[in-house]
């Protein structure tokens, strides 16, 4: 497949923030060998919002755990800002992890008993920052995603919306490169979907690397990038030059629930 070039704005040559080449991840069973991705290439480059999109087992949730360096290829080459991954102790690739990946998963992972703030925090604790240093880094990011106000709620007392931004906040308080996002609005309804898209977009435009998984069309509209697996390769990889805006989406849904307010009162 092709790859782009991109420029930067003082006539210098871009680099891929991600970069893979003839990535390869086989499962064994027994004497079995089952390929789970088969010789993939592709490069995402820094501000871009991706969408890896395939039907079940066509290797886009492999491709992002070998992104976000919980599991290691088979073979090829997988570059993290010029940094040679698929090389990498486990040691090395821990720390990678911590520093520069944020994860956002379907269904949030955030421990009950603790309070929006210390959920947040807890990348943190395990980077052994002090307290107060992390808890100044947690209250940006709540504020980021719109949740100060929630910060010592705990997961049970937040709605599904709520939850995912309390994830997303956590993804961001170690400040990665690099945002993963597998299904991040897989168990979400309609509306809050479209809200968990706006704030994604929004760290988009303040810069943020985005990769997102979703089996939603839908969702994938609101990325400029739609990359397409199946059974195991990239089959399509394309440029969305309208994606659809969030926030124009809420604004203009908003306005029409207040018209319909004004006529039935």
């Amino acid at each position: 497949m092709e790859q782009r070039e991109q420029w930067q704005a003082d006539g210098h040559r871009a680099y891929p923030l991600v970069r893979v080449r003839q990535l390869v991840k086989n499962y064994y069973l027994g004497h079995t060998v089952v390929p789970a991705l088969r010789g993939v290439d592709l490069d995402v480059w820094p501000g871009e919002l991706v969408a890896l999109m395939g039907p079940s087992g066509s290797g886009k949730s492999t491709f992002m755990n070998l992104l976000g360096c919980l599991d290691q290829p088979t073979a090829g080459r997988y570059l993290l800002n010029g940094v040679p991954v698929d090389e990498l102790s486990p040691n090395e690739l821990a720390d990678v992890r911590n520093r520069s990946i944020g994860f956002v998963f379907q269904n949030f992972n955030l421990l009950p008993w603790m309070s929006a703030l210390e959920n947040v925090e807890l990348p943190l604790t395990y980077m052994q920052m002090p307290a107060e240093e992390r808890r100044r880094r947690a209250e940006i990011a709540l504020t980021l995603v719109g949740l100060r106000t929630r910060a010592l709620h705990r997961p049970t007392e937040m709605s599904g919306g709520q939850q995912q931004r309390v994830a997303i906040a956590r993804a961001l308080v170690t400040s990665p490169t690099l945002l993963l996002a597998d299904e991040p609005t897989g168990n979400l309804d309609s509306q809050t979907s479209i809200q968990i898209m706006g704030i994604l977009q929004e760290l988009n435009r303040r810069g943020l690397t985005i990769i997102l998984v979703t089996h939603e069309a839908d969702i994938a509209s609101y990325c400029r990038r739609q990359v397409r697996f199946r059974d195991g390769r990239v089959v399509g990889d394309t440029l969305n030059p309208e994606p659809l805006q969030a926030r124009l989406q809420l604004t203009h849904d908003h306005n029409q629930e207040q018209e319909g307010r004004k006529v039935t009162s």
